[in-house]
């Protein structure tokens, strides 16, 4: 029994908006199975695709704070040439810098059309094979506690971990890799989080339980009556689990 990421889920005002951004910024495409939704991924992709996380933007009445998100993705880039053309060319898309106290750093922060932070990496040797995504963020508080939860409730690979940072990415080595940083305690909900998926023949509220098992806990944030279970890490950082349908 596991679960994989499947999707980063983008709430937005817009998600129409919003989804075509990333859909540029990403080189992706962009769909829609329902109005307030807009998934963004490779042309012909398929969200359960055991190997690969592909985006969701979904509608939601409230606009972001100014708070910094908890969560953020990392862009890849090849040469520093192409960091350069990517940051120039997500700025004509409609991305503004971001000041979230990060100093003289290689990387540029920025944020899309509706102030979600993300950071266009300088050239690494561990992100050249991850594709477009080199990263999924989480700022936490103590990452050794995050990397047991997330490392028995994913059926990814830990790679490394200290009290500052945990790594894990898929077993296939494939797409982006999952990161926790300490950097305090959560205070807000959410903008950006996580969709989990079972595979196929393992059963849902079973893997539910095992998640309570592990410290997380569920989370009413007004879902109602629909067939995934959102629920919150040790932290408090949520996620859902999703059918399979």
């Amino acid at each position: 029994m596991a679960l994989r990421p499947v999707l980063v889920n983008i709430k937005a005002l817009d998600d129409s908006a919003v989804g075509r951004f990333w859909a540029e910024a990403l080189g992706w495409s962009v769909s829609s199975r329902e109005p307030g939704e807009t998934n963004v991924g490779r042309v012909g992709f398929d969200w359960r695709d055991p190997a690969r996380v592909c985006v969701d933007v979904v509608a939601v009445p409230e606009p972001k704070t100014a708070t910094k998100n908890r969560v953020h993705l990392d862009l890849a880039t090849t040469s520093a040439a192409h960091q350069a053309e990517l940051v120039a060319r997500l700025q004509a898309l409609g991305a503004t810098p971001a000041h979230v106290g990060q100093g003289d750093v290689p990387w540029t922060v920025l944020a899309d059309p509706e102030g979600n932070e993300f950071c266009v990496l300088e050239p690494r040797e561990i992100y050249r094979d991850t594709g477009p995504i080199a990263a999924v963020v989480v700022a936490c508080v103590d990452p050794r506690a995050m990397a047991r939860f997330w490392g028995e409730a994913l059926d990814w690979t830990l790679h490394e971990v200290t009290d500052d940072h945990a790594v894990l990415r898929s077993a296939k080595g494939l797409g982006p890799y999952l990161e926790f940083l300490r950097t305090g305690v959560k205070t807000v909900p959410d903008r950006v989080h996580l969709d989990l998926l079972r595979y196929p023949g393992d059963d849902q509220e079973a893997e539910v339980a095992r998640l309570r098992a592990l410290g997380a806990t569920d989370l009413d944030v007004g879902q109602g009556d629909v067939p995934w279970k959102c629920m919150a890490d040790p932290e408090g950082h949520e996620f859902c689990v999703l059918a399979r349908s």
